[in-house]
This record gives C-alpha cells, structure tokens and sequence, in this order.
C-alpha cells in the first residue's frame, strides 16, 4: 500500500467517529424532541380544578371534537398526537356519562377512560327545551346507563305507574340537563323530572301578571310550549306570548304552525301545506279557535314565565326575519309588510 493511500484511510477513520458521533447526537435530539411532544399531548396532566372534577360526555360526542376542544381551550399543544393515539391505541368510541377525573391525570389516561362506560361516576341525561315526550322517551331507551322500568309501557299505564294525574304526557317534564347515578332508574329519572317541572309551573302561576286568559296553570303550561316551539330566541319569549295572549283574549285564533306539526303527528315530512293547514285536528290552531288540548313539547322554565308574563305591546302578529329573529307587527298592513320582506330575503338567499 502507498504511503499516500495509508494516509488517507488514517484520515477517514479519523472523520468516521466524529460523524457517527453527529448521527448519535441528532438521533437523541430527535428523541428528545419528540418526548416533549408526548409530554406536551399525551402525558400533560387534564386541567382539574380543585382534588378532582367531573366531566360530562354526551351521545354522539365524538374523540375528535373533544380533542379539538381541548385545543381549543390551550390545554394541548398537538391536537394531532392524541387523535393519532386514539386512532391506533384505542378500538372504540367515546361512552356518554359523568367520569370522576383526579388531579394529576394524564389526558392519555383520561381518553382511554371514556372509551369504556363501566368507568362513569354518573350519567348525563340531556333533555332538549322543546323536544316532545316521545323524544325524551326514546332517549332514556338508548341509554345504556339508564335502568329501564315503565319507558316500554304504554303511555297510559306510564303515567299510572308514576302518580302522574294527567292523561297526557305532553310538557309536564322539566327540560334541562341532569345528572343521575349511573343505572337509575327510568322511573327515578321521569319522576325527577315531573317534579321539577311541577314546581317551575307552580312558581310561575303565584306570580302571574293579572288579566291573564287561562282558566288554570295547565293551559299555561299550554301556551308555554308553542312560545316555546315558536322562538328559540329568550329575547322574544314575552314578545311571543303577548302575540298569543292578546289573540286569545279577542277570540283570534293562533295560527301557529308547530301546532299544526303536532298535531300531524308521523304525518309530518319536514314540510306543511296549505291543505295540511285546512284539515282540522284537534291540535290545528288555524281551524280551530283557542289553545290546543294539551301542550306540543316540552317548554323550558323561561317559556314557563314567558306565559305567565306577557309583554305590554299592541302587537298581533310576527313573521321570521330570514336573518335571525322576528319582526313583530301590530297591525295587519304591517305584518303583511314583514312578510314581503321576509320573503326578499330568502329569496336573495337562494341566488347565493
């Protein structure tokens, strides 16, 4: 071997360790990087205030719109570690309840939690201002923390079972969201709710505005579900009852549509007709006159009062704004007038 070629392999074996020494060095950078993204997703402690907290997840809540949240709200930093964990690590969905999570939990910790129902503390049972009685039943028979007693009975027997003296359901149970123990009973959780909106109804009637055209708390608690059906909007709640307050009190029907919806029952497809608001049911404020045989959903305590407390205007009338609201009218001409508009505006809207 030539003096020249000795030294050049002396040379490069002289580089090697210094470049292999690079590759280590980069390699534990790389590690240690990636350890602080876990540290910063996975192993970062779930925000808990105080010794322990409760978190509430509902049905149909997905891992990666919690996780989102959790974004959302600073409390991880790569969103998409812990969607990625979730992918490979956990084969299963988020379960609805009420979990017990202690201080210095891990948020892996807490995601592999959820996926299993046996974990929850307590169940999450949300029940919808303005959803009807069948809704609130079909919700209690999917849940599977839920134990079931009278929900498969028929109605009447239902009410029977639950010292219920009423005929029909409709609007006698408080819309809000609870918690129960996990396995309560249907028959708890109905009654829970019956009591509690007994009691908005009671309250409500000792403190009623004077002059009211109800001949007793029921046809109240009547009225406060169509205000209720009608705006979503707790800023027209009184608006709305004094529309209907007033139309009673001239003996002017209501002519409010989610009677009519009600009152079609399995009939209804998304739409109403004009000859659905011809044919006359019961429950079909356009045929007939005064309020409806019993309540259309299940209103919310604010309705409750909204009913009891109609707004002082002369107005008789009221139409969608097309943009978030209602215009509200006192005279016919005018309503008209809203109407035209309302109509503008969806139609500017359709060209879209």
């Amino acid at each position: 071997m030539s003096a020249s070629k000795s030294k050049t392999k002396k040379k490069n074996n002289a580089k090697r360790p210094g470049f292999m020494k690079g590759i280590v060095l980069f390699l534990i950078g790389i590690l240690l990087v990636l350890g602080l993204i876990l540290k910063a997703s996975l192993w970062k402690d779930y925000p808990v205030k105080g010794q322990k907290q409760l978190l509430a997840i509902s049905n149909g809540e997905t891992y990666s719109g919690f996780i989102d949240r959790l974004a959302k709200e600073n409390h991880v930093s790569f969103p998409i570690i812990l969607k990625l964990y979730q992918r490979i690590m956990i084969h299963d969905t988020m379960k609805a309840g009420v979990y017990e999570i202690p201080q210095g939990m891990s948020i892996r910790a807490v995601l592999d939690m959820i996926s299993n129902a046996e974990n929850a503390q307590m169940n999450r049972i949300l029940v919808i201002e303005g959803t009807t009685f069948k809704q609130l039943i079909e919700a209690l028979k999917k849940d599977d923390l839920v134990t079931k007693e009278v929900v498969n009975l028929p109605t009447d027997q239902l009410l029977k079972e639950l010292n219920i003296p009423f005929n029909h359901p409709e609007g006698l149970f408080a819309p809000d969201t609870y918690f129960f123990a996990k396995g309560e009973t249907d028959r708890k959780i109905l009654t829970d709710l019956y009591q509690r909106q007994m009691k908005a109804l009671d309250q409500a009637w000792e403190k009623r505005a004077s002059d009211l055209p109800y001949q007793n708390k029921y046809e109240a608690l009547i009225m406060a579900s169509i205000i209720e059906k009608e705006t979503s909007l707790d800023s027209e709640l009184e608006q709305v009852s004094g529309v209907f307050v007033r139309r009673l009190k001239i003996g002017m029907r209501l002519q409010t549509d989610p009677t009519v919806i009600y009152g079609m029952g399995e009939n209804y497809k998304g739409n109403i007709t004009r000859q659905d608001l011809r044919t006359s049911t019961p429950y079909n404020t356009y045929t007939m006159a005064g309020l409806p045989p019993t309540p259309i959903a299940l209103p919310s305590k604010k309705a409750i009062e909204a009913s009891m407390h109609p707004d002082n205007s002369q107005n008789l009338y009221f139409v969608a704004t097309g943009n978030g609201g209602h215009k509200f009218s006192s005279s016919l001409q005018d309503h008209n007038k809203a109407v035209q508009e309302y109509l503008s505006v969806l139609r500017s809207k359709n060209k879209e």
